[in-house]
């Protein structure tokens, strides 16, 4: 996967309305009439007060609602979510809504494209406001972070999985210095402490069980279920964490994230959830937006063996993210058996047509492993969506011509085969964190520059953003990794991405003429 942030977006947008005027009081889930103890706020990705987002439509904080959910059901705060993403606000108009709020804490998801939009929110926090911060970007330099003057109301920097640590930092009786992987800056005496627990009991504060955790309160989520533009209701939803790999430029590679412990939740679990989904909402498709769910063979075998004893396939369909070497080793039974459970479509990191590219992001797939999972998945009749990056560090005129070729060649199997591929292009950015972050600061970038985050503007390359629906992942630092000119990237970039523009009108009006026949 090519970002840290989700980069999923739907084949057609679902019909919501987010916008403040329609949603005359975005903070969910709080009950009006007690005190706010904690108020969790998603930070737009630009200040939509100066430019107003174009779609109506983003992937759902879902880490953000399990905190919110556990504070909620397991500690008995009266907390509240505002996602100010899918609403659409500026940064006054954020802030403005926080302090009228008044809540005890204010918790923010810190990432690294986000974060100048996070730090102006904090710093126009009302004094006694308490903030809490968390995130990849949290993990990945915190002492920068707790260096921010903007950041002067915070008083704790939760790394890794916050559950307990979130609902213990609001209980008024617990210490931060007792909550391991906690940290605060000591202002008196300018040094950074971090918390440690008591008795050694480490694990049960930095890796929750994640089957005896609540199911996420909808009500957090202003746009989870939605109505498709195939008219199903459809959720996301969360089938592990932690990831065994160590792609060079995810924030969830491996090296990157020591302390988290792989685990998937058990199948009789994820099907109580889609369950209780499907009589709450009506829900009939399910996106899974973790990187396990098909990623490894000892995860998917018991989870279908469920979905076949429930008859999950004949009822609901479902996606999910997927490894091209995992499915490449799945044999041809597994992929009947998927298909027959319902799959519609897999999400799988391709990132390149290069093979050299490839082996650069330790990806550990081909190009030509990639063409035969995808070939195997489309004869089944189950999509597939394929994310690229273009600009990757080393990659030359040659590599994006190979990507190129490749996106036209699984373009024109899904053709041949009377399926449907989706390719996803964004350019290149560096998190902190990543394996390719060390390798770049070791060759001489500056973190400053590498942080350096601005949106892109695709319009005069033809890719006008009413069309594209998905402005907010289009940004960059700037920066020419490889022998390619940004110039002629993002000119690529437009192509490709108004030709899958296409290709989805043209697959919308053909389901509808199937749907009609």
């Amino acid at each position: 996967m090519p970002e840290t942030l989700s980069t999923e977006e739907p084949d057609t947008a679902p019909d919501l309305t987010t916008g403040a005027d329609s949603a005359p009081d975005p903070i969910a889930g709080a009950d009006s009439t007690r005190h706010l103890d904690a108020l969790f706020v998603n930070a737009p990705l630009r200040d939509y007060g100066v430019r107003p987002r174009v779609n109506d439509y983003t992937l759902p904080v879902l880490g953000m609602a399990y905190i919110a959910t556990y504070a909620q059901e397991i500690g008995g705060f009266n907390v509240g979510l505002l996602d100010a993403e899918a609403h659409g606000l500026g940064i006054a108009r954020t802030i403005a809504l926080i302090n009228a709020a008044h809540p005890r804490w204010v918790g923010m998801n810190l990432l690294a494209p986000t974060y100048e939009m996070s730090a102006r929110i904090a710093a126009g926090l009302h004094p006694d406001i308490a903030l809490m911060v968390g995130g990849h970007h949290a993990r990945a330099m915190p002492d920068r972070i707790l260096a921010d003057s903007r950041m002067a109301n915070l008083r704790a920097l939760v790394i890794g999985e916050g559950e307990p640590r979130v609902a213990a930092l609001l209980d008024d009786h617990r210490r931060r210095a007792d909550l391991p992987g906690v940290m605060w800056r000591d202002r008196l005496l300018g040094r950074n402490n971090v918390g440690l627990a008591r008795g050694g009991d480490t694990a049960r504060w930095l890796s929750p069980g994640i089957d005896t955790l609540p199911m996420v309160n909808r009500v957090f989520l202003p746009q989870d279920p939605y109505v498709a533009g195939d008219g199903r209701t459809e959720a996301n939803i969360v089938g592990s964490r932690g990831c065994p790999y160590d792609c060079g430029f995810c924030g969830a590679a491996v090296s990157a994230n020591p302390d988290v412990k792989i685990r998937a939740r058990a199948p009789e679990n994820i099907i109580t959830e889609l369950e209780a989904l499907h009589s709450a909402h009506g829900t009939t498709a399910f996106r899974f937006v973790d990187d396990l769910f098909l990623g490894a063979a000892t995860v998917i075998r018991p989870q279908m063996e469920a979905f076949t004893h429930h008859r999950i396939g004949d009822r609901f369909v479902w996606d999910a993210t997927g490894r091209i070497n995992v499915l490449h080793r799945a044999d041809e039974s597994m992929l009947d058996t998927l298909a027959r459970n319902g799959l519609r479509e897999v999400a799988l990191g391709i990132e390149s047509g290069s093979d050299r590219v490839l082996a650069d992001m330790d990806k550990r797939i081909s190009a030509d492993m990639t063409e035969r999972v995808t070939r195997r998945l489309l004869e089944r009749g189950i999509g597939v969506k394929g994310y690229f990056i273009l600009g990757y560090p080393g990659e030359q005129h040659e590599d994006l011509e190979a990507t190129v070729r490749h996106i036209h060649s699984l373009w024109n199997l899904a053709d041949r085969h009377g399926g449907n591929f989706r390719a996803s292009v964004f350019e290149f950015r560096p998190y902190p964190g990543t394996p390719v972050w060390k390798t770049l600061t070791e060759a001489g970038h500056s973190p400053e520059r590498l942080l350096a985050y601005s949106d892109v503007d695709l319009t005069q390359d033809g890719a006008d953003e009413s069309m594209r629906a998905r402005d907010e992942f289009n940004f960059s630092v700037g920066i020419q990794f490889g022998g390619v000119r940004l110039s002629e990237l993002r000119a690529t970039l437009a192509a490709l991405t108004r030709e899958q523009h296409a290709r989805n009108e043209q697959h919308a009006r053909n389901r509808a003429t199937g749907a009609a026949a």
